[in-house]
């Protein structure tokens, strides 16, 4: 063989050796736009060589902005459908607008890129806006939703948006979509996180069940990815001249504490910075954690600017009763949906949220009840100047009783009021107005933090924007009880409590430090 052919052949045999090889391909073949639009090599980050590294057949990605991670399954899913031939990819964006986009950006422009005896060897026979179907009869398509095909690689991005904003939207994914999928074919969903509530985080919380129990995952199983913000190189900033406040002190601190997770420097300069234009939305865009992602206000919450605020202040931690106030409640009234309790009390300049409990189907005894024994068991003060506030509907004569539902509570020992009532919209601006003078203990209140949380607007889908029409689900009930206090705390006049004398025999000192022994137990709470 004359020595060109050999060296061409030598050459050839090289090419197909590493053609074979996916890292490789992923290495060298594939060019992408930056963030600055420029034409780049996709090379895969940290994030992305984890998740080719631990691939599951079903894959769920919780992540911090901007870490590539559709970028990964756009880029991945190419490669597949370009070197094996019969193969069905589907992409699902939360909008056609931003199917068309990931289409465009993310797989069109690298299969455009890719060299040209590659393409020629392999070329497009279909390329519409939503779809890309080659020669060797492998295809991706991209859409809203992905009914009616059948796909053995599907990605679902943004599915924590999708279930906020469209919730028939994620069902038909959940019950259509995924369901094309077999055991031993391939899923991945990413997203940011939502809330408390829809099908992203329930598939999270399952998935991280099993990884915590290290259970061992079927093909069908979703196997779970965190990437936070802190591990990705780029989001760090000299600190020179960047000022951390005392509430990001405290939250590094806390991070460290709880979590194990220490920053440095030009991590807590970047973090402190970035805060301030995402606001409340800094936790969930760019979680520390898994759980904190969760625990962010949702996007289009009525009150995740403030409920983030009284966090870094320290408004959200451990408050107990102060001794000599009393412990008033204030509730919204439901007997199919949930009838909600807070319990609180007015102190000079500030309120305090002790305690929230809800439950459903029950009548007005139920939860007088359930008051008498939570006051009997921390101690609080019940006297007659405690006040239980409620909606006019408590006016209503409740079916079966025969009675009036004050009437009712008058009878359980109650001290009903009716505060002058609010509009809506006025009330959850009263809401507003009093949050920032609120403190909330943290274990008591745990239910109705999520409920303020996600208490969110509906989304316009024709206009593309969120509606000042709150959406009723689970989280409606407890902020309609908080509505309940911004419109009366005003009524109650935060007493100045009477000084206690020393005990006989007791110095001031001693005095002061049996007061505190003496303040309610929080073991004690139920």
């Amino acid at each position: 063989m004359p020595a060109l052919l050999l060296e061409e052949q030598i050459a050839r045999d090289e090419l197909k050796r590493l053609l074979s090889d996916r890292l490789w391909r992923l290495s060298n073949l594939y060019w992408i736009t930056d963030k600055q639009g420029k034409r780049v090599k996709f090379q895969l980050n940290w994030a992305q060589e984890e998740l080719l590294r631990d691939v599951w057949y079903c894959n769920l990605n919780l992540k911090a902005r901007q870490i590539g991670i559709t970028t990964f399954w756009c880029i991945l899913y190419l490669d597949v459908s370009f070197f094996n031939p019969n193969i069905r990819c589907g992409m699902i964006a939360h909008s056609l607008d931003d199917a068309r986009a990931i289409f465009r950006d993310k797989i069109k422009y690298p299969f455009e890129n890719l060299p040209d005896q590659l393409r020629l060897a392999n070329p497009s026979i279909r390329d519409s806006a939503y779809e890309l179907a080659l020669a060797n009869n492998s295809s991706i398509r991209v859409g809203a939703s992905l009914r009616g095909g059948t796909f053995q690689y599907l990605h679902v991005s943004e599915l924590g948006k999708i279930a906020a904003k469209y919730p028939e939207k994620a069902r038909e994914i959940r019950t259509g979509s995924l369901n094309t999928i077999q055991a031993g074919q391939y899923v991945s969903i990413e997203s940011t996180a939502e809330g408390t509530e829809g099908d992203f985080f329930e598939l999270c919380q399952e998935a991280q069940a099993q990884q915590r129990q290290g259970t061992k995952l079927t093909p069908m199983d979703f196997k779970f990815f965190f990437f936070p913000w802190w591990r990705e190189p780029q989001y760090r900033i000299d600190p020179d001249g960047v000022i951390i406040g005392e509430e990001f002190k405290r939250y590094f601190e806390t991070l460290a504490i709880e979590h194990g997770i220490h920053l440095d420097a030009a991590q807590k300069a970047w973090y402190a910075v970035k805060a301030k234009s995402q606001q409340g939305d800094m936790k969930r865009e760019f979680p520390s954690f898994a759980g904190e992602a969760f625990e962010a206000s949702v996007e289009g919450a009525y009150y995740s600017e403030h409920m983030a605020r009284a966090e870094l202040d320290g408004r959200i931690g451990t408050f107990e009763a102060l001794p000599g106030y009393p412990v008033h409640t204030a509730s919204d009234i439901g007997r199919r949906d949930y009838n909600p309790v807070w319990f609180f009390q007015i102190l000079p300049g500030r309120i305090r949220l002790l305690h929230f409990y809800q439950n459903c189907g029950e009548a007005m005894p139920h939860y007088a009840d359930y008051a008498r024994k939570l006051y009997a068991k921390t101690g609080w003060r019940r006297s007659e100047d405690a006040i239980d506030y409620f909606p006019h509907d408590a006016r209503v004569e409740e079916w079966g009783s025969g009675k009036t539902r004050l009437e009712q509570l008058i009878a359980a020992g109650w001290h009903p009021r009716i505060p002058t009532e609010m509009s809506l919209h006025d009330g959850i601006n009263a809401v507003r107005a009093i949050l920032p003078i609120c403190e909330f203990d943290a274990e008591g209140c745990s239910e109705g933090i999520k409920a303020l949380k996600n208490y969110r607007k509906t989304w316009n889908d024709e206009r593309g924007v969120w509606s000042d029409t709150p959406y009723h689900n689970w989280a409606s009930h407890g902020s309609d009880a908080m509505r309940i206090i911004a419109c009366a705390h005003r009524d109650i006049e935060a007493p100045k409590p009477e000084p206690k004398q020393p005990k006989s025999g007791l110095t001031l000192g001693a005095f002061r430090d049996e007061m505190l022994r003496a303040r309610s137990d929080r073991n004690m709470r139920p």
